[in-house]
């Protein structure tokens, strides 16, 4: 089981104060029905933190530790996340021109990890991933970057809509790439600081994502099969960007 082979803490004192300490955390999961005293205290302390939490059967707890876990288990992050504010304040700086990949709904643990070898290879600046739905930054995913995740700026956030807001109003171009468009990649200027939104391969970019990008580009198919692995539209997308701003350079 994947979860058993993470690192986590258990019980409820060692959680909070781990959380007051500053450790970062990708889940926590809770014994469903838990509710007050202490237990509630937990929970507005994971809230303030921004810490995903998960309601489960107490079985499930059972299976993952051994001990008194007092009904929760906390997963303790493989690496260390940074404030999307920090990853695009910092990107703004790199040259020739700052690349940032958005993750919506992105679920598989290889394709996360081959996008951020690809990310690091094109010199970009980080990946931003919803706190929720979105693939586990665990060690498949670490080995399948090639490392690159322990190099990159990694950001997790609530709300993938304020990151993009915030990429907006600092002067980043925000592409969603996306069959549903007419415009192609290589009729777009990619050239400058450029955050490219990309879907899971069933389900796409969501709408709501789809309406705030700036401008929406499509990768060309000529055969029969009408799309790409993610990670593979990743990889085009982001090198005819470094195409277009070495050209420009």
């Amino acid at each position: 089981m994947e979860e058993q082979q993470m690192q986590y803490l258990f019980g409820i004192h060692p959680v909070m104060e781990a959380v007051r300490a500053g450790k970062k955390f990708d889940k926590v999961l809770l014994k469903q029905g838990m509710e007050g005293g202490q237990a509630g205290e937990l929970m507005n302390l994971l809230k303030q933190n921004g810490i995903p939490v998960q309601f489960v059967p107490v079985e499930r707890l059972n299976k993952t530790v051994r001990g008194a876990h007092q009904g929760v288990v906390a997963y303790i992050s493989k690496i260390d996340y940074v404030p999307y504010e920090e990853l695009i304040d910092t990107a703004l700086a790199m040259k020739p021109a700052p690349a940032i990949v958005i993750l919506d709904g992105v679920s598989d643990v290889r394709n996360l990890g081959a996008i951020a070898r690809t990310l690091e290879c094109a010199g970009g600046a980080g990946i931003i991933v919803p706190a929720k739905g979105g693939a586990a930054i665990n060690s498949e995913a670490i080995k399948a970057s090639a490392g690159a995740l322990m190099r990159l700026s990694v950001s997790k956030v609530p709300n993938l809509r304020l990151a993009v807001y915030y990429l907006k109003q600092s002067g980043f171009k925000v592409v969603a790439v996306t069959e549903k468009t007419q415009g192609l990649i290589y009729d777009t200027d990619l050239t400058g600081p450029c955050a490219f939104i990309m879907g899971s391969e069933g389900k796409g970019i969501s709408q709501s994502m789809l309406e705030l990008a700036d401008v929406k580009a499509a990768i060309p198919m000529a055969g029969e099969i009408s799309s790409l692995n993610v990670s593979a539209a990743t990889s085009i997308v982001l090198f005819e960007a470094v195409r277009q701003n070495y050209v420009r350079a």
